[in-house]
């Protein structure tokens, strides 16, 4: 599918803590968030006690919507989504709330029932990860909402009373036995629906806890969006949260003092998740509602596409020169590629196609440093559809394509991530990028006209009669040695 032109769409989330706008640029399936602003109001603060909306949440939710408004005006998106969930949904002046917001900010804001909000956070998921399946659970301020994921896409979801907001004792600190208390009494009577391996956690909550865990594991690679915790980890991390007192939380880097008071309840939820559904591993979301807004918005068409593909394709085309040229790289690698032995089960097609896209990012980079600056960018870029280990495989294929010598920033990382086998794949792909590219003159034109093969020996290399002494010169011959070596093989050059 050809690459498609952006556009801008925002989401404005009224959730029961905090107040976000967020402007996302769309390219196609890829989703790039552009503007970030979240305002901690803690509308739902006093929810458990008054089951009325806080007054100075209500006073500061207002003001950074009037805010929202005069950035979107500047922005002036291509559509913009305005909801609000369990706070606006469960208090009692919801309703006059939302009339105000309208009065006062021009928003026509959309309150979302449990099922709704269980139903985006779950499709969310599905856009950051296709195959994804087990059971969501997105936790915010007031609710905890649960549904399950299957081959053919979401369940039926349920909302629980389960935020930070709903669980604290009202006029008093955070009472880990009372949470834990309502926590299981809450679970236990839908976890006979939920009991699942895979746990997908979706709120900035549980993203915190992944991030503490990864301080506390020494994990190289701070990216939360598809980080794994196996059960038993997350448990101890849990455990260790609630146990830990505010001001200790505080300490912790990059901790909000206004995250240090809801993270505890949210550790709490989260061990009693583990311990009622059986669970075996907790993966991170960075994608929820808003991005399960936008996703069901695009065409039955674009939502089919691959999200790690076409994330490449759009930084590539953002950044490169030569249209069309991952494409083409991908027809011309493909082929040989697909011979060798799996390193990655089914995706290891996914994730050559991918690569490719990724051939001219750096295109626009000093020489001297494109090779690094390329890994670093694709290890970290915000594309979906992809694990920890398929980053440190693309990121290593993006040096490769650009570096003889192998010296890349972080080999602690990939050695923690990838085994030797998929390393050394990945420099063979990286070095058969360099070659087409080389060979062609970055040209898809010209790459049509020679062939990669692979056999049980070699590395075959060869051009279309009239095209040899256009193509196969002294700088290919060595190109193609590079590759043909990370594959333990001798290239071949068939020039007639």
């Amino acid at each position: 599918m050809p690459f498609q032109a952006p556009r801008d769409a925002a989401v404005i989330d009224i959730g029961s803590n905090s107040v976000r706008l967020v402007v996302y640029r769309l390219e196609g399936r890829a989703i790039w968030t552009v503007f970030n602003e979240k305002v901690l109001a803690g509308l739902g603060r006093d929810l458990a006690k008054t089951r009325r909306l806080a007054p100075d949440g209500v006073i500061q939710t207002l003001q950074a919507l009037k805010r929202f408004r005069a950035v979107l005006e500047a922005v002036n998106p291509a559509e913009t989504f305005a909801v609000a969930t369990a706070a606006a949904r469960d208090a009692e002046d919801g309703p006059d709330f939302i009339a105000r917001v309208k009065a006062e900010t021009g928003f026509s804001v959309r309150v979302l029932t449990g099922e709704e909000e269980a139903h985006y956070a779950a499709v969310g998921v599905l856009a950051g990860a296709p195959d994804a399946e087990g059971v969501v659970g997105d936790l915010g301020g007031a609710s905890l909402e649960l549904i399950r994921l299957n081959a053919t896409g979401a369940e039926q979801g349920v909302t629980l009373p389960l935020g930070p907001f709903s669980l604290a004792s009202p006029g008093a600190g955070f009472d880990a036995e009372r949470a834990r208390r309502l926590a299981r009494e809450r679970i236990s009577a839908v976890a006979a629906d939920f009991k699942t391996d895979t746990f997908h956690a979706v709120g900035g909550a549980w993203r915190n806890l992944a991030l503490l865990h990864m301080r506390l594991s020494g994990y190289p690679l701070h990216v939360v969006h598809q980080y794994e915790i196996p059960a038993n980890e997350a448990l101890e991390a849990a455990r260790l949260v609630a146990h830990q007192s505010r001001s200790s939380l505080e300490r912790i880097e990059g901790m909000s003092k206004k995250r240090s008071e809801t993270l505890p309840y949210a550790a709490v939820v989260l061990e009693t998740l583990i311990e009622q559904l059986s669970l075996k591993r907790i993966e991170i979301s960075a994608y929820g509602v808003r991005e399960g807004l936008l996703f069901e918005a695009m065409p039955p068409r674009v939502r089919g596409l691959d999200p790690l593909i076409e994330g490449c394709t759009a930084l590539g085309a953002r950044q490169g020169v030569a249209d069309d040229l991952g494409v083409a790289l991908d027809a011309w690698i493909t082929p040989a590629f697909r011979t060798l032995p799996p390193l990655f089960g089914e995706r290891d097609g996914i994730l050559v196609s991918a690569a490719c896209r990724l051939s001219d990012v750096g295109a626009r980079l000093h020489p001297d440093h494109r090779a690094d600056l390329v890994f670093e960018q694709v290890l970290r870029a915000p594309i979906a559809g992809q694990t920890h280990a398929e980053r440190c495989f693309l990121a290593v294929a993006a040096h490769a394509r650009h570096a003889t010598n192998f010296h890349p920033p972080e080999l602690r990382t990939l050695e923690r991530l990838l085994d030797p086998a998929q390393l050394k794949r990945a420099r063979a792909l990286g070095a058969a990028m360099r070659l087409a590219c080389d060979l062609s003159g970055r040209s898809p034109s010209l790459l049509v006209h020679s062939r990669l093969t692979l056999d049980k020996n070699h590395l075959i290399l060869a051009a279309e009669p009239g095209f040899a002494d256009l193509l196969l010169g002294e700088q290919t011959s060595k190109r193609a040695n590079t590759a043909a070596q990370h594959l333990n093989l001798k290239s071949k050059i068939i020039t007639g």
